[in-house]
């Protein structure tokens, strides 16, 4: 009797290993579905400066190639220009720039948590496959407005500044667009912190982009070939001033 259950319980486990790498693999060719549909990933690629307003608080310049960002804040005088792979950059607030080392360094972490916040919220759907990402195809499911759709499960394995996040994204199955997502701020949470929708993608240069979030909405959207250098180097001055 001993030997059989072991051998039903190992096929019961061979079964689960299978089905599971059925499911990953049916998640990552959804993801390059969508992948696909945003654009492609080469133009994804060949994609190099964007700009967008994060829900009227913070507008955006990011060169992709270089990874240098600007940030100027809607809510109050304060300007951060920096490079998001080496952190170093440089603040402007209250009418100059930031001198002191520990309040420069706490501007730029504080800039650089912002920008991986607000830049998820707008081209999430090319970094589905990025490294220390993990997929999951959870099945069928509706939206909160009823719309069917795919579900895939989002995890993290120590990469980003909150790698405790979980997402259920919700595929549209007949564009393969990303019509939802919902957070968890902890994997283990059986609920979700909110729901938001995904709503009016536009081409902007080679690639899709969404900017409705809900009720809530991103603005400014943008795609451009060239920006001036010193976008990313004077703090001193508005980039309106610097663009014109």
């Amino acid at each position: 009797m001993g030997p059989r259950i072991t051998t039903a319980l190992f096929f019961i486990f061979l079964i689960v290993c299978v089905t599971g790498q059925a499911q990953d693999k049916r998640a990552l060719k959804l993801a390059d579905a969508v992948m696909e549909s945003m654009g492609g990933a080469e133009n994804w690629e060949k994609t190099r400066y964007l700009q967008w307003t994060f829900f009227g608080s913070r507008k955006w310049w990011w060169d992709k190639w270089t990874g240098n960002v600007r940030m100027e804040s809607q809510r109050d005088d304060l300007r951060i220009a920096m490079n998001i792979h080496d952190k170093t950059g440089k603040v402007f607030r209250m009418g100059k720039e930031e001198a002191s080392p520990d309040s420069l360094n706490h501007f730029l972490d504080r800039g650089y948590r912002m920008w991986i916040n607000d830049s998820y919220w707008l081209v999430m759907p090319f970094k589905l496959r990025d490294p220390g990402t993990s997929l999951s195809y959870l099945g069928r499911d509706t939206t909160t407005t009823g719309q069917p759709a795919e579900v895939l499960e989002l995890t993290f394995a120590d990469v980003g500044v909150t790698p405790d996040n979980k997402y259920h994204i919700y595929v549209d199955p007949d564009q393969k667009l990303v019509v939802q997502w919902n957070y968890f701020r902890n994997y283990t949470d059986p609920e979700p912190r909110f729901r938001s929708a995904w709503t009016n993608y536009r081409r902007y240069g080679q690639i899709l982009l969404s900017d409705g979030r809900g009720d809530r909405s991103l603005a400014d959207l943008a795609v451009y070939d060239h920006l001036p250098a010193a976008l990313f180097e004077r703090v001193d001055q508005p980039a309106g001033q610097i663009i014109e």
